[in-house]
């Protein structure tokens, strides 16, 4: 194995992303890279009637951390459902 793949992981699964349970929804965060920085992006699901409802949430703010992406994410993804409730799957 090379140098290079053995310090950037070249054949390393990617990482998995925890979601969380939060008042009956499912929020999972999925920043977007682009550049060196990560877009906020999190998808939230509910099952609703026994269809699971997915909405993606994708934000402009741009952010240095992969992780920060992820904490913040997650923080707008609970805001959104706190605000909206079931009406974000319309």
């Amino acid at each position: 194995m090379s140098l290079l793949k053995r310090l950037f992981g070249g054949n390393a699964a990617p990482a998995e992303i925890p979601s969380e349970e939060y008042k009956g929804y499912t929020i999972t965060p999925e920043p977007i890279r682009e550049g060196g920085k990560f877009r906020l992006a999190a998808k939230i699901t509910k099952e609703i009637d026994g269809e699971v409802k997915v909405h993606q949430l994708i934000r402009a703010d741009m952010l240095q951390s992969e992780d920060i992406a992820r904490k913040e994410g997650a923080a707008k993804a609970q805001m959104v459902i706190d605000q909206q409730g079931d009406s974000i799957f319309r």
